[in-house]
């Protein structure tokens, strides 16, 4: 075979026998990848499996300890992210790489800003940041907008943009639409098929099936860091993909839940005619002990903002909230924590907002419930520690030690810290918001037992998600909020994908005797 025939057939991009050590956990054994052009790849695993070490490798961010990668069929190594990148590899990670206080131009020109008389060019900088926000097919950011006043949505489609301004060969995107509004979804899946069309390589990782199955043409299963299987799309079932990721057979992915006379109880949580500027407009809800009411609608109707305005964030806000049936004023996080709100925010952000990356394990563990394990001012360091080893047990947090740093772990189980810290506390009314984005399956299903285990417990559970299959398998009541208002109420069999997506869009779902089956 000629070298020119054996270059038509080999892969742009190969991995053999790659293996990562960190201390004494293996992250990576013996993996093997081929990445061809004009093809989208998907990745699949739990957190932990391996993926993002994969990932690392290739872009250069960590070096293998064994093993080689070839470009072009030629051997290849990167020392620095910075000569994957001259390779033509760039990643658009979960954990958003963008500064807050510079511009969305400075931001995608920011390896390599164009430059004129030793300065840097703002013209063409600007000039530079539109085309690639226009094949992010994000035209609508303006290139001198702060990142900092952008929604999260909004910067994750600058980091798109970002990856694209350099002109890679291979993509590789993590987790990248799990911050993304369903309008956003759309339009990353338009450019993606669009870029495979051109010849671009794309790796995609991602624990929503469904996207998958929508853009995928090959997958490839990793689980405790070693290739299981690889196969084209759509030739294994979602059960059967699943099984494989977790190594058991998946089953009973949501608890059952309770009859509705079972948590008929008088409202633990109440608002009233709460309201924040045009953001809230007179939401009036209840949420009983015992009871998970979930929040629907698009993305950005407002269900963050009643999160936080529940939790004390938001200033200005008008309307009662009732604890118990007694009116309370909740002016801050710091009275909703108190023994009679006995409220926890698990945030959307978990490493910006609910999380101190560089500390411990531990000391994340047991920041937000000092006071409870504290006499005179003094850690009773006993009741800590019995408080902290009752955590990790419930909610099985896989660690390598307590006095790791908790940006060492896998995001799963960083999730699983910012839950447990807050339970620490006993809470008796639990905010989530979107919580398991970016986790994988087999943590979603443990945090889903979880919840109706606290539910079942006494606690009053307000969960928003943006996975309708969530709102369906978990929740007793979804309220589904449009324009910051309640615009329908859902309950029983009516908790339908059909119900949930026509009362986002607030139009009628006609038959809805139909839809509930």
């Amino acid at each position: 075979m000629t070298t020119a025939e054996t270059q038509a057939t080999s892969p742009l991009f190969r991995m053999e026998g790659v293996s990562k050590r960190y201390g004494g956990v293996r992250a990576l054994d013996n993996a093997k990848l081929d990445v061809e052009a004009g093809h989208i790849h998907a990745i699949l695993g739990e957190n932990g499996a391996g993926k993002s070490t994969l990932i690392k490798i290739m872009a250069g961010v960590v070096a293998a300890d064994e093993g080689r990668m070839l470009l072009d069929g030629h051997d290849i190594t990167f020392r620095s992210p910075a000569a994957a990148s001259a390779a033509g590899i760039a990643c658009v990670f979960q954990e958003l790489s963008l500064i807050p206080d510079l511009s969305v131009a400075d931001n995608i020109a920011i390896a390599n800003p164009p430059r004129r008389f030793g300065l840097i060019d703002r013209r063409a900088q600007r000039a530079i940041a539109e085309e690639a926000l226009a094949r992010a097919g994000a035209e609508d950011i303006h290139p001198r907008a702060a990142v900092k006043d952008l929604p999260l949505s909004r910067r994750q489609m600058v980091e798109i943009a970002k990856a694209l301004a350099s002109k890679p060969r291979i993509l590789i995107l993590d987790e990248a639409t799990s911050a993304l509004t369903a309008g956003d979804v759309a339009k990353v899946f338009a450019v993606l098929k669009r870029l495979r069309s051109e010849g671009l390589a794309l790796l995609y990782i991602s624990h929503r099936m469904h996207e998958i199955a929508e853009l995928a043409d090959t997958c490839t299963v990793f689980r405790n860091g070693r290739n299981v299987a690889s196969f084209r799309a759509g030739t294994r079932s979602n059960s059967e993909v699943v099984e494989m990721m977790i190594g058991r057979e998946y089953s009973n992915v949501f608890p059952p839940k309770p009859q509705r006379a079972a948590i008929a109880k008088p409202p633990r949580l109440e608002c009233r005619n709460l309201g924040w500027g045009d953001r809230l407009r007179d939401i009036s809800l209840s949420v009983a002990e015992g009871e998970v009411v979930g929040l629907g609608g698009l993305d950005g109707q407002g269900q963050r903002d009643l999160l936080l305005a529940l939790f004390g964030v938001l200033r200005g806000t008008t309307g009662s909230v009732l604890i118990d049936g007694a009116p309370m004023t909740i002016a801050s996080p710091a009275v909703a924590r108190t023994s009679r709100s006995a409220m926890a925010l698990i945030p959307e952000d978990r490493k910006t907002e609910g999380l101190m990356l560089p500390m411990t394990v531990r000391e994340n563990l047991s920041f937000a419930a000092l006071d409870h394990v504290s006499r005179g001012g003094i850690i009773d360091r006993t009741a800590e520690e019995q408080l902290i080893d009752e955590m990790v047990r419930l909610l099985v947090i896989k660690t390598a030690g307590l006095d790791i740093p908790v940006g060492a772990l896998s995001g799963g189980n960083q999730q699983k810290v910012v839950i447990a810290k807050w339970l620490m506390r006993k809470p008796r009314i639990v905010l989530l918001n979107d919580p398991t984005r970016g986790i994988d399956v087999g943590t979603k299903q443990e945090m889903y037992q979880l919840l109706r285990r606290l539910a079942d417990a006494g606690a009053a559970i307000l969960f928003y998600s943006t996975d309708y299959d969530e709102l369906i398998g978990c929740c007793d009541r979804v309220l589904v909020l449009y324009d910051g208002r309640i615009v329908r109420e859902l309950e029983g069999r009516d908790i339908t994908e059909h119900a949930l997506i026509a009362s986002a869009l607030n139009v009628d779902d006609g038959d809805r005797e139909g839809t509930a089956a």
